[in-house]
């Protein structure tokens, strides 16, 4: 966890502007019991992305609605993983039961 002071020179970016990038809910860094700010690696990451954008000329607006984009993304891509892994385990478990006889075999059995 880093200061505001350390994530400022570590990236170049005032802390006005971090302020401001966590008014604009583009950060959400933890806070302390007493208040101050503490931002992971996680915000860290988020923060050089958040530069690269502003770098690219996009507004703030523009810069949460990709942010806002990409992080449903993220939680999509790792649902549909979930889904596949739960879809195969189930594959699994059908092919070990064998297969489910139909009407028509088990009448040919009589």
């Amino acid at each position: 966890m880093y200061a505001i002071s350390v994530v400022a020179e570590l990236t170049g970016v005032d802390p006005q502007s971090l302020r401001l990038y966590e008014r604009r809910g583009l950060l959400t860094p933890a806070r302390t019991q007493g208040g101050t700010r503490r931002y992971s690696d996680n915000d860290v990451a988020r923060l050089q992305r958040i530069i690269e954008l502003v770098d690219a000329g996009i507004n703030i607006a523009g810069i949460a609605q990709i942010l806002n984009l990409q992080d449903r993304n993220t939680d999509l891509q790792t649902h549909n993983s979930d889904l596949k892994s739960e879809n195969a385990r189930l594959r699994s478990a059908d092919s070990a039961a064998g297969p489910i006889p139909t009407p028509a075999a088990k009448n040919r059995k009589q």
